[in-house]
C-alpha cells in the first residue's frame, strides 16, 4: 500500500495544509501554454499541490493525505494534456482526475482528490472581492463519480477548518468548454488563512473522473460585478456554525430575491441526505438547522457534508463536519 501522510487535524477540514507567510493574495493566470508537457515537475514548478481524503462508502471520513507537489504524470490527480482544446484553449490544457495510486479503490473506498493553488490572505486584502475564473469541458467522468471547482479558506489557528467552500458543479458539464466564474469577498475574518483556488473529484473503484480545464484566472475585480455581495446564484450561505457540530448546526444564508429554492445536505458520494426546505421563499436573511439526521430520521454518520443551497440561477455550498 502506498505511504499516506495521515492528517492529524480532525475531520472538519477537507484539506489540511502547510501555511505560506507573508505574502498577500496576488492575481495568478495560467494557459498551461508555457509549461513543458513531458516534464514530470511541471505542475509543480508552477505551484501547484495535490491532498487526498479516503471516506468509507457511507460518508465516514477515514484519513487524509498530502500535501504532495502535483504530478505531472498521468497516474494520480493531474497531468497537462495535449489536443484537448479549440482555437481559445490552445494546445495544452489541465486535466484533473483521481488519485489511482491509492489502492483503496479496491476496497470500495471514496477517495477525494484535490488539486490547488494557495496563497495567504493579508491585511492588504481586506475588503476586496475576487473572481476565479476558467474554462472547463467534460472529459472521461463515470460512474458514481463527481467533480467540482472551488475557492476554499482555511483557518490554520483552528485546525485548518474549512471557513469558506464556494464551488462549481463540475458533475454535468458538456463535452465542449464553458467559461465559469467563482467569487469570495475578503473580510477582516479572513485575515492569515489560506486561499485556495482548484479542483476536485470524488470516485472509486478506479472509474474515470477527468474533467480538462484551462485559461484560468484568479484576479481582484469590482464589488459591483455581483451585486450586495451575494454570488451569481442570487444567494450567499455562510459558514455553519457550530462546525464541527453534535448534533445540532445552524446554516444562514440570503436571497437576493424570492424565489423557490432546495437547501438540502448531501454526503461525500453526492448522495442527498437530509432536506432542510424545499419551496418558496422571500428575499432576505433565513436560516434552517440540521440536526444530524437523515430524511428517515436516523441519525447520519460521522463524517463530512455538503449543505447545498439550489435557486433557479444557481447553487452555493458549504462543507461541514458531523462528529460524534
Amino acid at each position: 500500500m502506498k505511504n499516506r501522510a495521515i492528517a492529524l487535524c480532525a475531520a472538519a477540514m477537507v484539506v489540511c495544509l502547510i501555511p505560506m507567510t507573508g505574502l498577500a493574495v496576488v492575481p495568478y493566470s495560467q494557459d498551461f501554454e508555457g509549461l513543458v508537457q513531458s516534464d514530470i515537475n511541471a505542475l509543480t514548478n508552477d505551484g501547484w499541490l495535490v491532498y487526498g481524503n479516503a471516506f468509507l462508502p457511507d460518508g465516514s471520513y477515514l484519513y487524509g493525505y498530502g500535501v504532495f507537489p502535483a504530478p505531472n504524470d498521468g497516474a494520480a490527480f493531474c497531468q497537462i494534456d495535449v489536443g484537448q482544446g479549440g482555437v481559445e484553449q490552445g494546445e495544452q490544457q489541465l486535466v484533473v482526475f483521481n488519485d489511482y495510486n491509492n489502492v483503496d479503490h479496491a476496497n470500495g473506498y471514496l477517495i477525494e482528490a484535490n488539486v490547488f493553488q494557495e496563497q495567504t490572505v493579508t491585511a492588504e486584502n481586506v475588503g476586496t472581492r475576487w473572481v476565479f475564473e476558467f474554462q472547463a469541458k467534460m472529459g472521461n467522468l463515470e460512474g458514481s463519480s463527481t467533480a467540482l471547482a472551488f475557492i476554499k479558506t482555511l483557518d490554520p489557528n483552528a485546525g485548518y477548518a474549512t471557513t469558506n467552500f464556494i464551488t462549481a458543479d463540475m458533475t454535468a458539464i458538456p463535452e465542449t468548454w464553458s467559461g465559469f466564474s467563482l467569487f469570495i469577498d475578503i473580510d477582516a475574518s479572513l485575515e492569515g488563512q489560506l486561499l485556495q483556488i482548484g479542483f476536485a473529484n470524488t470516485t472509486t473503484s478506479y472509474q474515470g473522473a477527468g474533467i480538462y480545464y484551462d485559461n484560468l484566472i484568479l484576479r481582484e475585480t469590482e464589488t459591483t460585478d455581483v451585486p450586495d455581495g451575494l454570488l451569481s446564484t442570487g444567494a450567499a450561505m455562510r459558514q455553519n456554525f457550530p462546525n464541527p457540530f453534535n448534533p445540532l448546526t445552524r446554516i444562514e444564508f440570503s436571497l437576493v430575491r424570492q424565489g423557490n429554492i432546495d437547501i438540502s445536505v448531501f454526503d461525500i458520494a453526492g448522495r442527498r441526505v437530509a432536506t432542510l426546505f424545499q419551496g418558496q421563499m422571500d428575499e432576505g436573511e433565513h436560516f434552517v438547522t440540521w440536526n444530524g439526521k437523515t430524511s428517515t430520521g436516523s441519525p447520519a454518520a460521522a463524517g463530512q457534508y455538503s449543505c447545498v443551497l439550489k435557486t433557479a440561477e444557481g447553487q452555493v455550498s458549504r462543507s461541514m463536519v458531523l462528529v460524534k
